[in-house]
């Protein structure tokens, strides 16, 4: 589902701190939350395990048990720590919300959605916001408007306003739903017609479609109100080169250049649109740049390697060829054995 980014803290080489046993409840549960946020979620456990080892264990340890198996990516068992932690206090804001995330990740949207709701109505103090997760969830039990409401509250936009359905809108197209997509972003417009870049999101569903005319004129008439938004002309140029209008495209993006130098999407676009006019010695300098900006495409190099080709020079496209073949394999997710 694509939260695999929800995660408490980055992983570091801190030492684990050793937990006292003998202090007070509240600091055996911070050294141990210590251990979890400085990376080590494992050593955490151990120590959870010598704690419950002495009568009485300190309260609050399946809450930090929770969190670690959690860190780990043991999401069965994270769920059943957070299962217990809720038994042991009803009122526990942050086993409500991390166990309201666990079951989202296990694609259990629906009994997420009243742990996630519940953590939102608590004076909460902990780090995640769960209004992104609890929207993402009611998107999958098909709720769209308590999802747009959730996005809105989230940014703090009026609910029912235009800019609540044009976020709505964009989260719909992240997740491939594009007819519900496309009638929030008309509601948008509707309620507010000159808001800027629904045209160009309306435009990016179009295209997703594959409906190139349709997205040729949204992101004509997002350029015609929002003339100096340069993704708006890297996206018609990108329209203009699907539809094979590609004098049309070329310009489209010579301008998004213009207004955006430091983005490498409209010089890679560029280099394609080039190669398919057949100018490959055009499409070699663009791409030359691309590959400057950011070493780490394989598209760019894959492109340059056919540029080279069209020029006669194998060696270089070889090369160009081989990077691209190899930056895509690590680029690729390797399979892992499920915990």
């Amino acid at each position: 589902m694509g939260c695999s980014g929800l995660v408490l803290s980055g992983q570091t080489t801190t030492p684990s701190a050793k937990v006292d046993a003998g202090g007070s409840t509240a600091e055996v549960l911070q050294s141990l939350r210590k251990t979890i946020d400085s990376g080590h979620p494992q050593d955490a456990l151990t120590q959870i395990a010598e704690l419950r080892t002495k009568q009485p264990a300190p309260h609050g340890l399946s809450r930090m048990e929770g969190l670690a198996q959690y860190a780990l990516g043991h999401l069965q068992a994270a769920d059943a720590a957070f299962g217990i932690a809720l038994k042991e206090d009803g009122t526990d804001v942050e086993s409500t919300q991390m166990r309201g995330m666990t079951l989202f990740r296990l694609g259990r949207p629906a009994d997420a959605i009243p742990l996630l709701e519940a953590s939102r109505t608590m004076n909460s103090g902990t780090k995640a916001d769960p209004n992104y997760v609890l929207a993402l969830c009611y998107i999958d039990a098909r709720r769209y408007d308590d999802a747009r409401r959730a996005f809105a509250m989230q940014y703090g936009f009026t609910p029912d306003g235009a800019p609540a359905y044009l976020l709505a809108a964009r989260m719909l197209l992240r997740r491939e739903y594009l007819p519900l997509a496309q009638g929030f972003a008309k509601k948008a417009l509707d309620l507010q017609p000159s808001l800027p870049l629904a045209h160009a999101l309306l435009g990016e569903i179009a295209l997703a479609g594959n409906h190139l005319d349709e997205a040729i004129a949204e992101f004509e008439k997002e350029r015609t109100s929002n003339p100096l938004e340069g993704s708006v002309y890297d996206r018609l140029g990108d329209a203009y080169s699907r539809a094979a209008r590609y004098e049309e495209a070329q310009h489209s993006l010579q301008e998004a250049l213009l207004l955006e130098p430091n983005a490498t999407g409209p010089y890679i676009l560029l280099g394609k649109t080039m190669l398919k006019r057949g100018d490959a010695l055009g499409a070699a300098t663009y791409l030359e740049h691309a590959v400057q900006m950011d070493p780490g495409n394989y598209i760019s190099h894959s492109l340059l390697g056919q540029a080279y080709r069209t020029m006669g020079r194998k060696d270089d496209a070889s090369r160009e060829t081989a990077t691209a073949q190899r930056l895509q394999s690590a680029s690729e997710p390797k399979i892992e054995n499920a915990n």
